[in-house]
């Protein structure tokens, strides 16, 4: 089996979490290096724990390193462009943290570098790679239950992040309902022709002071017909909320939250059970290193990795028209945003 050298930037809580699998999940791989501009005692004391051979805080020492093949990007989504775009120019193969960028013109731009160099880019929308998702997905791409007629997604965070993060997040329909987005567009196997999307500040009225909403529901129609529904929430006091319903033509699939056993209590007072897991490093943790070993199997094959740029690219593109939706409360359509 073919091994990779593979440098990360950023070490934040998602390059951790990959740095991780890689150096405990992953099989024929070399983590040579890992860049993050941030580095302190408490970074360096981790790394060498983790058994890191090499911290920098010049990214460009894994471009410049010919011996690195893949680039797994974790570093702020301001950095995404740049770093893809230097990495293709070093013919280094690219896993990227979603999204590319916040700008369509900026994600056009790199996807033309990507083109032109002819390397791999696969963006990190890991819940395409969550199990009970991905039976889903097969439920439907068999033809289990006909054509698919109404996508339902719930997505609802445990606790809001902090303001100082909704001041630069690019707003809850970019930076929380994007999973949501390419989990619907994953399911439907259609592109989104039209949205509207509402909301309102219903948590913290900060929130809404820093220019956001903290609640939303949004309405997709696909190119296939397909309608989609998706509600989100920045607090859901109960846990971290995560359901996929897909009906069609010939049934329906469900995917429902996963708690931690399926013990039920019955007592004269009440029926329990136990919680559903509290954030996405509980719910989602398996899915981080299953799309990495995807990305890499599909170096080792020459495959073309999903999800791409060009599916980045779709899920910003509705993230842009419900944002316009909301503002202008209309419907969108997302050729209004293409441009």
């Amino acid at each position: 089996m073919r091994s990779f050298s593979i440098g990360v930037i950023g070490a934040g809580r998602i390059g951790k979490i990959h740095i991780e699998n890689i150096l405990r999940k992953l099989t024929n791989v070399n983590l040579k290096i890992v860049a993050d501009i941030k580095i302190n005692d408490k970074l360096k004391q981790w790394a060498t724990e983790m058994g890191v051979s090499k911290l920098t805080n010049d990214a460009y020492e894994i471009f410049n390193d010919p011996e690195i093949e893949v680039v797994v990007i974790c570093s702020p989504t301001d950095t995404h462009t740049n770093f893809i775009q230097e990495a293709a120019k070093a013919n280094k193969q690219v896993f990227c943290e979603k999204p590319i960028d916040t700008h369509i013109k900026r994600i056009k731009e790199t996807l033309s570098v990507v083109k032109e160099t002819g390397i791999k880019l696969m963006v990190g929308f890991n819940r395409r790679f969550d199990r009970n998702f991905i039976r889903c997905h097969e439920a439907i791409a068999s033809g289990q239950i006909g054509e698919p007629q109404i996508i339902k997604i719930t997505s609802r965070d445990p606790a809001p992040p902090t303001i100082e993060y909704i001041k630069v997040s690019g707003g809850i329909f970019l930076d929380m309902t994007i999973h949501d987005w390419d989990m619907a567009r994953f399911q439907a196997g259609s592109e989104v022709e039209e949205v509207y999307a509402t909301g309102a500040v219903l948590i913290d009225p900060e929130i809404g002071k820093a220019g956001d909403i903290d609640t939303a529901v949004a309405v997709l129609k696909f190119r296939n017909g397909a309608i989609g529904i998706i509600d989100n929430t920045r607090q859901a006091v109960y846990g971290y909320d995560q359901r996929v319903e897909v009906f069609g033509s010939k049934g329906c699939v469900v995917a429902d939250n996963e708690a931690a056993n399926t013990v039920r209590i019955y007592t004269e007072e009440c029926t329990n059970i136990d919680k559903i897991p509290y954030f996405f490093m509980e719910r989602y943790m398996e899915s981080y290193s299953t799309e990495l070993k995807y990305f890499l199997e599909c170096l080792r094959k020459n495959i073309e990795p999903k999800p791409n740029g060009e599916d980045d690219l779709q899920n910003v593109l509705v993230a842009m028209a419900a944002q316009k939706s909301y503002e202008e409360n209309r419907p969108v359509k997302i050729t209004e945003v293409d441009k």
